[in-house]
């Protein structure tokens, strides 16, 4: 199975990039899975729904959040009816939403994508690592569950390197959101299972994670604040992780990072078709 992650889309800017890269990556790549983390595409913060649906019409399966999922009121109710918009799975028992969403591609092949949050740094939420355990009892790599894919929404690139070992041969791909910021160690881990503590915004570089240069640099000088935090308008890099697996295992075969436009540096995996 093919998969392409897309890291945390911000704004206008990285919500106009995705809707403009992602129908020809799953194109060139040939994707039969693509999985996006969106929690911060309403003006830097939050979802709103028709921008969620915005990622299905450009080619995303399953959309992804961590700790501003709430930050949109709009769209807990739409949550409730969409299962493929996910909401970290360790929020306590009640929270609205799922955490995690069951893919069948239309050769049959059945996909699991969870989504997770980390507690360094981050919101007291319940054990991630027990909790997606017990998830995903019920979904074997190579049984029931030809590819797993979890993306763990955290601060502390150690809690995300811990949890990407623990779950070293359980699950297809673990990739970490968050930090916006794509990190260079994409690798299979010793057990195969791809990894990669930060995939990266989907977002203008020219800017502090996102976010227009002068508010933060200005609360971190003067350590208060002098006005609202605007998303950076600029071209968007499209950052990413690509993953192939093997159907017989649900185990990673190949991880090659993915950058598109704007100001990084620009890598894509070696096309397939």
């Amino acid at each position: 199975m093919r998969i392409l992650f897309l890291g945390d889309v911000v704004g206008r800017s990285g919500r106009d990039a995705v809707a403009a890269q992602l129908p020809e990556l799953r194109r060139r790549l040939a994707v039969d899975l693509a999985v996006v983390n969106g929690e911060n595409m309403a003006h830097g913060v939050g979802m709103m729904p028709d921008m969620v649906d915005g990622l299905y019409k450009a080619g995303a399966d399953v959309v992804t959040s961590g700790n501003h999922v709430w930050d949109r009121k709009e769209v807990i109710p739409y949550m409730e009816g969409e299962p493929r918009l996910l909401r970290p799975i360790n929020y306590p028992p009640g929270t609205p939403g799922r955490g995690l969403a069951e893919v069948v591609l239309d050769d049959g092949r059945r996909a699991v994508v969870v989504n997770a949050m980390a507690r360094l740094f981050m919101d007291p939420l319940d054990d991630p690592f027990a909790t997606v355990r017990r998830a995903l009892k019920r979904y074997p790599l190579g049984g029931a569950a030809d590819a797993v894919l979890i993306d763990f929404h955290g601060e502390a690139s150690a809690e995300k390197m811990a949890f990407g070992h623990f779950f070293d041969g359980e699950v297809s791909v673990v990739v970490g959101t968050h930090t916006h910021v794509p990190t260079a160690d994409v690798t299979v881990l010793p057990k195969g299972t791809a990894y990669q503590t930060d995939s990266g915004m989907c977002g203008d570089y020219d800017s502090i994670i996102g976010m227009a240069k002068d508010e933060p640099m200005h609360r971190f000088v003067r350590k208060m604040s002098g006005g609202r935090l605007e998303p950076a308008a600029g071209p968007a890099t499209v950052c990413g992780l690509f993953v192939e697996t093997d159907d017989r295992t649900g185990l990673a075969l190949r991880a090659e990072p993915v950058r598109v436009g704007g100001r990084l540096s620009q890598t894509l995996p070696a096309c397939v078709i």
